[in-house]
Protein backbone atom coordinates (compact mmCIF):
# COMPACT_ATOMS: atom_id res chain seq x y z
CA UNK A 1 0.00 0.00 0.00
CA UNK A 2 2.59 2.36 0.98
CA UNK A 3 4.27 1.67 -2.44
CA UNK A 4 1.49 1.81 -4.39
CA UNK A 5 1.14 5.02 -2.86
CA UNK A 6 4.46 6.01 -3.65
CA UNK A 7 4.43 4.89 -6.65
CA UNK A 8 1.86 7.17 -8.01
CA UNK A 9 2.82 10.42 -5.64
CA UNK A 10 5.97 10.11 -8.04
CA UNK A 11 5.01 11.08 -11.00
CA UNK A 12 2.98 13.90 -9.62
CA UNK A 13 5.92 16.33 -8.74
CA UNK A 14 7.85 16.02 -12.08
CA UNK A 15 4.26 16.78 -13.74
CA UNK A 16 3.95 20.07 -11.88
CA UNK A 17 7.63 21.38 -12.42
CA UNK A 18 7.28 20.76 -15.62
CA UNK A 19 4.41 22.86 -16.13
CA UNK A 20 6.36 25.79 -13.68
CA UNK A 21 9.28 26.22 -16.04
CA UNK A 22 7.20 25.84 -19.13
CA UNK A 23 5.14 28.63 -17.98
CA UNK A 24 8.38 30.40 -17.04
CA UNK A 25 10.11 29.93 -20.52
CA UNK A 26 7.08 31.15 -22.47
CA UNK A 27 7.03 34.35 -20.71
CA UNK A 28 10.44 34.80 -21.25
CA UNK A 29 10.27 34.49 -24.84
CA UNK A 30 6.96 37.04 -25.04
CA UNK A 31 8.96 39.59 -22.66
CA UNK A 32 12.27 39.24 -25.85
CA UNK A 33 9.91 39.34 -28.61
CA UNK A 34 8.22 42.69 -27.28
CA UNK A 35 11.59 44.03 -26.64
CA UNK A 36 12.45 43.94 -30.02
CA UNK A 37 9.75 44.95 -31.13
CA UNK A 38 9.62 47.90 -29.53
CA UNK A 39 13.37 48.27 -30.87
CA UNK A 40 12.08 47.75 -34.26
CA UNK A 41 9.90 50.50 -34.18
CA UNK A 42 11.73 52.86 -33.00
CA UNK A 43 14.23 51.98 -35.14
CA UNK A 44 12.03 52.54 -38.02
CA UNK A 45 10.79 55.88 -36.63
CA UNK A 46 14.49 57.30 -36.36
CA UNK A 47 14.65 55.74 -39.78
CA UNK A 48 12.00 57.64 -41.23
CA UNK A 49 12.11 60.42 -40.06
CA UNK A 50 16.02 60.51 -41.12
CA UNK A 51 14.83 60.18 -44.84
CA UNK A 52 12.12 63.01 -43.88
CA UNK A 53 15.30 65.28 -42.57
CA UNK A 54 17.31 64.11 -46.09
CA UNK A 55 14.15 64.65 -48.69
CA UNK A 56 13.81 68.23 -47.01
CA UNK A 57 17.70 69.09 -47.04
CA UNK A 58 18.03 67.54 -50.73
CA UNK A 59 14.45 70.02 -51.79
CA UNK A 60 16.31 73.12 -49.89
CA UNK A 61 19.50 72.41 -51.77
CA UNK A 62 18.02 72.01 -55.06
CA UNK A 63 15.87 75.04 -55.20
CA UNK A 64 18.20 77.79 -55.41
CA UNK A 65 19.77 75.87 -58.21
CA UNK A 66 16.46 76.28 -60.36
CA UNK A 67 14.94 79.64 -59.10
CA UNK A 68 17.94 81.76 -58.37
CA UNK A 69 18.27 83.27 -61.92
CA UNK A 70 15.00 83.72 -61.84
CA UNK A 71 13.18 85.23 -58.86
CA UNK A 72 14.34 88.02 -56.09
CA UNK A 73 16.13 87.13 -52.70
CA UNK A 74 15.14 89.85 -50.64
CA UNK A 75 13.32 92.92 -51.30
CA UNK A 76 14.65 96.52 -51.28
CA UNK A 77 12.88 98.11 -47.92
CA UNK A 78 13.29 101.68 -48.92
CA UNK A 79 14.38 102.06 -52.38
CA UNK A 80 15.39 105.60 -51.35
CA UNK A 81 17.28 104.02 -48.81
CA UNK A 82 20.66 104.60 -48.62
CA UNK A 83 21.90 101.60 -46.23
CA UNK A 84 18.83 99.48 -46.42
CA UNK A 85 18.67 97.51 -49.65
CA UNK A 86 19.59 93.77 -49.74
CA UNK A 87 22.04 93.33 -47.70
CA UNK A 88 24.45 90.14 -47.20
CA UNK A 89 23.07 88.61 -50.70
CA UNK A 90 25.30 85.11 -51.37
CA UNK A 91 25.66 84.83 -55.35
CA UNK A 92 27.06 81.80 -56.61
CA UNK A 93 27.83 82.23 -60.42
CA UNK A 94 28.74 78.18 -60.53
CA UNK A 95 24.16 77.72 -60.22
CA UNK A 96 24.02 80.40 -63.75
CA UNK A 97 21.26 78.28 -65.69
CA UNK A 98 22.23 76.57 -69.05
CA UNK A 99 20.79 78.87 -71.58
CA UNK A 100 19.11 75.65 -73.55
CA UNK A 101 17.04 74.59 -70.82
CA UNK A 102 15.07 75.39 -67.51
CA UNK A 103 15.61 78.91 -66.06
CA UNK A 104 16.88 80.94 -69.61
CA UNK A 105 13.60 79.62 -71.19
CA UNK A 106 11.19 80.46 -68.22
CA UNK A 107 10.26 77.76 -66.43
CA UNK A 108 10.43 79.58 -63.24
CA UNK A 109 9.74 82.66 -63.92
CA UNK A 110 7.63 85.42 -61.82
CA UNK A 111 4.42 86.47 -63.10
CA UNK A 112 4.73 89.33 -65.47
CA UNK A 113 1.55 90.62 -63.79
CA UNK A 114 2.61 91.06 -60.68
CA UNK A 115 3.20 94.87 -58.93
CA UNK A 116 5.89 94.56 -57.09
CA UNK A 117 8.38 96.47 -56.97
CA UNK A 118 10.66 94.21 -58.16
CA UNK A 119 8.44 91.69 -60.51
CA UNK A 120 11.55 89.54 -61.15
CA UNK A 121 13.67 89.14 -64.14
CA UNK A 122 10.88 88.37 -66.76
CA UNK A 123 11.62 86.14 -69.78
CA UNK A 124 10.91 87.93 -73.45
CA UNK A 125 10.69 85.98 -76.94
CA UNK A 126 12.88 87.56 -79.36
CA UNK A 127 9.01 88.68 -81.04
CA UNK A 128 8.18 90.49 -78.41
CA UNK A 129 11.09 92.14 -78.31
CA UNK A 130 11.54 92.85 -82.10
CA UNK A 131 7.67 94.59 -81.65
CA UNK A 132 8.90 96.55 -78.70
CA UNK A 133 12.08 98.12 -80.99
CA UNK A 134 10.07 98.27 -83.98
CA UNK A 135 12.10 95.48 -85.93
CA UNK A 136 15.04 96.89 -84.24
CA UNK A 137 14.69 100.49 -86.05
CA UNK A 138 17.86 103.00 -86.09
CA UNK A 139 15.70 105.01 -84.78
CA UNK A 140 15.09 103.69 -81.40
CA UNK A 141 18.99 103.33 -81.59
CA UNK A 142 20.16 104.17 -78.08
CA UNK A 143 23.81 103.42 -77.53
CA UNK A 144 26.71 101.27 -78.89
CA UNK A 145 29.44 99.03 -77.47
CA UNK A 146 32.12 96.53 -77.45
CA UNK A 147 29.22 94.03 -76.50
CA UNK A 148 26.28 95.28 -78.66
CA UNK A 149 23.58 97.86 -79.48
CA UNK A 150 21.40 99.14 -77.55
CA UNK A 151 17.63 100.05 -78.42
CA UNK A 152 14.74 101.98 -76.74
CA UNK A 153 11.13 100.00 -76.51
CA UNK A 154 8.50 99.77 -75.19
CA UNK A 155 6.97 96.65 -73.59
CA UNK A 156 3.48 95.28 -73.81
CA UNK A 157 2.59 96.59 -70.28
CA UNK A 158 3.51 100.44 -71.43
CA UNK A 159 6.95 99.70 -69.58
CA UNK A 160 9.75 101.75 -71.26
CA UNK A 161 12.69 99.76 -71.77
CA UNK A 162 16.31 99.85 -72.97
CA UNK A 163 17.14 96.94 -74.85
CA UNK A 164 20.30 95.58 -75.13
CA UNK A 165 20.91 93.15 -78.01
CA UNK A 166 24.27 91.52 -77.39
CA UNK A 167 26.65 90.54 -80.13
CA UNK A 168 27.82 87.12 -81.25
CA UNK A 169 31.07 86.53 -79.54
CA UNK A 170 31.23 82.68 -78.53
CA UNK A 171 32.09 81.47 -75.21
CA UNK A 172 33.08 84.85 -74.06
CA UNK A 173 29.78 86.28 -74.77
CA UNK A 174 27.90 83.46 -73.62
CA UNK A 175 29.44 83.99 -69.95
CA UNK A 176 29.06 87.40 -70.06
CA UNK A 177 25.52 87.21 -70.90
CA UNK A 178 24.67 84.37 -67.82
CA UNK A 179 26.83 86.73 -65.75
CA UNK A 180 24.63 89.50 -66.22
CA UNK A 181 21.83 87.90 -65.88
CA UNK A 182 22.67 85.85 -62.69
CA UNK A 183 23.78 88.87 -60.80
CA UNK A 184 21.02 91.19 -61.19
CA UNK A 185 18.53 89.28 -60.88
CA UNK A 186 19.47 88.24 -57.35
CA UNK A 187 21.16 91.98 -56.76
CA UNK A 188 18.70 94.73 -56.42
CA UNK A 189 19.90 98.02 -55.31
CA UNK A 190 18.55 101.58 -55.87
CA UNK A 191 22.20 102.12 -57.51
CA UNK A 192 22.50 99.75 -59.99
CA UNK A 193 20.42 99.33 -62.80
CA UNK A 194 17.50 97.05 -62.50
CA UNK A 195 17.38 93.95 -64.99
CA UNK A 196 13.78 93.87 -66.24
CA UNK A 197 14.26 90.87 -68.20
CA UNK A 198 16.34 88.52 -70.98
CA UNK A 199 15.82 86.58 -74.20
CA UNK A 200 17.56 83.44 -75.10
CA UNK A 201 15.44 82.48 -78.55
CA UNK A 202 18.09 80.31 -80.32
CA UNK A 203 20.77 82.47 -80.75
CA UNK A 204 19.59 85.47 -79.80
CA UNK A 205 20.76 87.06 -76.18
CA UNK A 206 19.34 90.36 -74.96
CA UNK A 207 18.90 91.98 -71.76
CA UNK A 208 16.20 94.46 -71.12
CA UNK A 209 16.63 96.89 -68.47
CA UNK A 210 15.36 99.82 -66.85
CA UNK A 211 14.75 103.02 -68.97
CA UNK A 212 17.60 105.71 -68.20
CA UNK A 213 16.76 108.86 -69.84
CA UNK A 214 19.51 110.94 -69.39
CA UNK A 215 21.65 108.50 -70.95
CA UNK A 216 25.39 107.94 -69.75
CA UNK A 217 27.50 110.17 -67.86
CA UNK A 218 30.18 110.48 -70.21
CA UNK A 219 27.67 112.19 -72.94
CA UNK A 220 27.61 114.93 -70.32
CA UNK A 221 31.03 115.43 -69.44
CA UNK A 222 32.12 115.53 -72.87
CA UNK A 223 29.28 117.37 -74.65
CA UNK A 224 30.91 117.72 -77.92
CA UNK A 225 27.48 118.42 -79.90
CA UNK A 226 25.87 120.79 -76.76
CA UNK A 227 22.98 118.01 -76.60
CA UNK A 228 23.09 118.49 -72.37
CA UNK A 229 23.49 121.37 -70.46
CA UNK A 230 26.70 120.99 -67.94
CA UNK A 231 26.80 119.16 -65.09
CA UNK A 232 26.61 121.81 -62.24
CA UNK A 233 29.19 120.70 -59.06
CA UNK A 234 26.04 120.05 -56.88
CA UNK A 235 24.82 117.72 -59.46
CA UNK A 236 28.56 115.93 -60.05
CA UNK A 237 28.82 114.98 -56.50
CA UNK A 238 25.52 113.71 -55.63
CA UNK A 239 26.46 111.30 -59.00
CA UNK A 240 30.02 110.51 -56.89
CA UNK A 241 27.74 109.45 -53.98
CA UNK A 242 25.79 107.42 -56.08
CA UNK A 243 28.44 105.53 -57.97
CA UNK A 244 30.32 105.01 -54.16
CA UNK A 245 26.86 103.80 -52.66
CA UNK A 246 26.61 101.14 -55.80
CA UNK A 247 30.47 99.83 -54.64
CA UNK A 248 29.53 100.06 -51.20
CA UNK A 249 26.69 97.63 -51.99
CA UNK A 250 28.50 95.40 -53.90
CA UNK A 251 31.97 95.02 -51.89
CA UNK A 252 30.64 94.85 -48.71
CA UNK A 253 26.78 94.19 -48.59
CA UNK A 254 27.05 91.54 -51.33
CA UNK A 255 28.07 88.21 -49.99
CA UNK A 256 30.48 86.83 -51.24
CA UNK A 257 31.48 90.88 -52.54
CA UNK A 258 31.33 91.45 -56.45
CA UNK A 259 33.61 93.22 -58.19
CA UNK A 260 32.64 94.98 -61.16
CA UNK A 261 35.62 95.11 -63.04
CA UNK A 262 34.40 98.03 -65.73
CA UNK A 263 33.30 100.86 -63.98
CA UNK A 264 33.63 103.85 -66.20
CA UNK A 265 32.02 107.09 -67.31
CA UNK A 266 29.81 105.36 -69.96
CA UNK A 267 28.96 102.77 -67.69
CA UNK A 268 27.06 105.29 -65.13
CA UNK A 269 23.66 106.04 -65.94
CA UNK A 270 21.62 109.19 -65.12
CA UNK A 271 18.34 109.05 -64.15
CA UNK A 272 15.69 111.53 -65.43
CA UNK A 273 16.52 113.55 -62.15
CA UNK A 274 20.23 112.72 -62.57
CA UNK A 275 20.63 110.18 -60.11
CA UNK A 276 23.30 107.85 -61.10
CA UNK A 277 23.22 103.86 -61.39
CA UNK A 278 25.91 101.87 -62.37
CA UNK A 279 25.52 99.48 -65.31
CA UNK A 280 26.95 96.48 -67.67
CA UNK A 281 27.81 93.75 -65.41
CA UNK A 282 29.29 91.31 -67.84
CA UNK A 283 33.08 91.55 -66.47
CA UNK A 284 31.73 91.34 -62.90
CA UNK A 285 33.50 89.37 -60.37
CA UNK A 286 33.10 87.62 -57.53
CA UNK A 287 35.65 88.38 -55.03
CA UNK A 288 37.87 85.80 -52.95
CA UNK A 289 36.90 84.87 -49.11
CA UNK A 290 40.32 84.89 -48.66
CA UNK A 291 42.32 87.53 -46.12
CA UNK A 292 43.85 89.28 -48.92
CA UNK A 293 40.62 89.36 -50.67
CA UNK A 294 42.60 88.74 -53.80
CA UNK A 295 41.71 86.35 -57.14
CA UNK A 296 44.01 85.62 -60.35
CA UNK A 297 42.60 86.26 -63.58
CA UNK A 298 43.12 87.67 -66.83
CA UNK A 299 43.01 91.09 -67.56
CA UNK A 300 39.79 93.09 -68.97
CA UNK A 301 38.33 96.24 -68.56
CA UNK A 302 39.36 100.03 -70.45
CA UNK A 303 42.45 101.43 -70.86
CA UNK A 304 42.88 104.39 -68.13
CA UNK A 305 40.78 102.75 -65.50
CA UNK A 306 42.87 99.87 -64.90
CA UNK A 307 44.45 99.20 -61.33
CA UNK A 308 48.06 99.34 -62.04
CA UNK A 309 48.68 95.86 -59.68
CA UNK A 310 45.24 94.36 -61.88
CA UNK A 311 46.65 95.29 -65.46
CA UNK A 312 50.04 94.40 -64.52
CA UNK A 313 49.73 90.83 -62.68
CA UNK A 314 46.20 90.27 -63.13
CA UNK A 315 45.94 90.01 -59.58
CA UNK A 316 41.95 91.21 -58.51
CA UNK A 317 40.64 92.92 -55.05
CA UNK A 318 37.93 95.06 -54.81
CA UNK A 319 40.74 98.08 -54.44
CA UNK A 320 41.11 97.52 -58.13
CA UNK A 321 37.56 98.94 -58.51
CA UNK A 322 38.55 101.52 -55.77
CA UNK A 323 40.87 102.82 -58.37
CA UNK A 324 38.48 103.31 -61.12
CA UNK A 325 36.13 105.11 -58.81
CA UNK A 326 38.68 107.57 -58.64
CA UNK A 327 39.37 108.53 -62.23
CA UNK A 328 36.23 108.62 -62.42
CA UNK A 329 36.11 111.06 -59.73
CA UNK A 330 39.09 112.92 -61.45
CA UNK A 331 36.79 112.85 -64.72
CA UNK A 332 33.91 114.43 -62.82
CA UNK A 333 36.34 117.00 -60.78
CA UNK A 334 38.67 118.21 -64.03
CA UNK A 335 36.20 117.35 -67.24
CA UNK A 336 39.36 115.38 -68.95
CA UNK A 337 39.24 112.04 -69.98
CA UNK A 338 41.39 108.84 -68.59
CA UNK A 339 43.99 108.75 -71.64
CA UNK A 340 44.29 112.03 -73.89
CA UNK A 341 47.00 111.58 -76.55
CA UNK A 342 45.82 115.54 -78.07
CA UNK A 343 47.05 116.88 -74.67
CA UNK A 344 50.57 118.56 -74.07
CA UNK A 345 53.76 115.95 -73.07
CA UNK A 346 53.06 114.62 -69.71
CA UNK A 347 49.11 115.39 -69.60
CA UNK A 348 48.24 112.20 -71.72
CA UNK A 349 47.64 110.01 -68.47
CA UNK A 350 45.08 111.55 -66.33
CA UNK A 351 46.13 109.72 -63.06
CA UNK A 352 49.85 110.58 -63.86
CA UNK A 353 49.37 114.06 -64.46
CA UNK A 354 46.16 114.96 -61.40
CA UNK A 355 47.83 112.94 -58.49
CA UNK A 356 51.10 115.31 -57.80
CA UNK A 357 48.24 118.16 -57.82
CA UNK A 358 45.38 116.69 -55.87
CA UNK A 359 47.12 118.00 -52.45
CA UNK A 360 48.12 121.28 -53.83
CA UNK A 361 45.26 123.67 -52.99
CA UNK A 362 46.67 126.43 -55.98
CA UNK A 363 46.71 123.11 -58.23
CA UNK A 364 44.18 121.74 -57.42
CA UNK A 365 41.64 124.99 -58.60
CA UNK A 366 43.81 125.12 -61.42
CA UNK A 367 42.70 121.67 -62.71
CA UNK A 368 39.08 122.26 -61.86
CA UNK A 369 36.33 121.43 -65.53
CA UNK A 370 36.36 124.94 -67.00
CA UNK A 371 32.67 124.47 -67.37
CA UNK A 372 32.04 124.74 -63.56
CA UNK A 373 32.63 128.66 -64.30
CA UNK A 374 34.25 128.80 -60.83
CA UNK A 375 30.47 127.77 -59.45
CA UNK A 376 32.31 125.91 -56.89
CA UNK A 377 32.65 125.86 -52.88
CA UNK A 378 37.08 125.65 -52.59
CA UNK A 379 36.95 123.93 -49.38
CA UNK A 380 34.85 121.32 -51.02
CA UNK A 381 36.48 120.81 -53.85
CA UNK A 382 39.97 120.24 -51.72
CA UNK A 383 37.76 117.43 -49.91
CA UNK A 384 36.74 116.09 -52.69
CA UNK A 385 40.55 116.35 -54.63
CA UNK A 386 41.73 114.04 -51.13
CA UNK A 387 39.16 111.63 -51.40
CA UNK A 388 40.31 111.15 -55.38
CA UNK A 389 44.15 111.09 -54.15
CA UNK A 390 43.35 108.04 -52.19
CA UNK A 391 41.81 106.04 -54.91
CA UNK A 392 44.06 106.46 -56.78
CA UNK A 393 47.07 105.68 -54.93
CA UNK A 394 49.10 103.68 -56.91
CA UNK A 395 49.73 100.66 -53.61
CA UNK A 396 46.21 98.93 -53.62
CA UNK A 397 46.95 98.88 -49.89
CA UNK A 398 46.71 102.57 -49.56
CA UNK A 399 43.52 103.12 -51.06
CA UNK A 400 40.25 103.18 -48.86
CA UNK A 401 37.48 100.81 -48.50
CA UNK A 402 34.09 102.08 -50.46
CA UNK A 403 32.53 102.22 -47.13
CA UNK A 404 34.62 104.94 -46.35
CA UNK A 405 34.91 106.61 -49.59
CA UNK A 406 30.70 106.98 -49.15
CA UNK A 407 31.38 108.16 -45.50
CA UNK A 408 33.45 111.06 -46.62
CA UNK A 409 31.09 112.03 -49.28
CA UNK A 410 27.94 112.48 -47.09
CA UNK A 411 28.96 115.19 -45.42
CA UNK A 412 29.79 117.13 -48.24
CA UNK A 413 26.96 116.29 -50.21
CA UNK A 414 25.01 117.09 -46.98
CA UNK A 415 26.54 121.28 -46.47
CA UNK A 416 26.05 121.54 -49.90
CA UNK A 417 22.44 120.50 -50.44
CA UNK A 418 22.14 123.36 -47.36
CA UNK A 419 23.55 125.67 -49.03
CA UNK A 420 21.56 124.83 -51.89
CA UNK A 421 17.90 125.08 -50.16
CA UNK A 422 19.16 128.44 -49.03
CA UNK A 423 19.59 130.21 -52.37
CA UNK A 424 16.90 128.04 -54.21
CA UNK A 425 18.59 127.55 -57.22
CA UNK A 426 20.26 125.07 -58.92
CA UNK A 427 19.34 121.89 -61.01
CA UNK A 428 21.27 119.61 -58.11
CA UNK A 429 18.22 120.93 -55.81
CA UNK A 430 15.06 119.50 -57.84
CA UNK A 431 16.49 116.00 -57.10
CA UNK A 432 18.07 116.19 -53.60
CA UNK A 433 15.01 117.34 -52.04
CA UNK A 434 13.25 113.86 -51.69
CA UNK A 435 16.85 112.19 -51.29
CA UNK A 436 18.29 110.75 -48.52
CA UNK A 437 21.91 109.86 -47.81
Amino acid sequence: MVMETSTSNAPARPSGHTTATKHTHQHGILSFTSITIIIISVISILALLLVLLLVVMFRRLKSPKRNSNCKDISIINNTNSSSRFIAHTTINFTSSPDVKGGCLYGSNVVNRTSTSKHRGVQVFTYKELDIATDSFSEANLIGHGRFGVVYKGVLTDGTVAAIKKRHREGKQGERAFRIEVDLLSRLHSPYLVELLGYCADQHHRILIFQYMPNGALQHHLYNSNKQYPPLDWGTRLRIALDCARALEFLHEHATPSVIHRDLKCSNILLEHNYRAKVSDFGLAKMGSDKINGQISTSVVGTTGYLAPEYASTGKLTTKSDVYSYGVVLLQLLTGRVPIDTKRPSGEHVLVSWALPRLTNRDKVVEMVDPTLQGQYSKKDLVQIAAIAAMCVQPEADYRPLMTDVVQSLIPVVKNLFSAVSSSGSSRFQQHMSSSRY
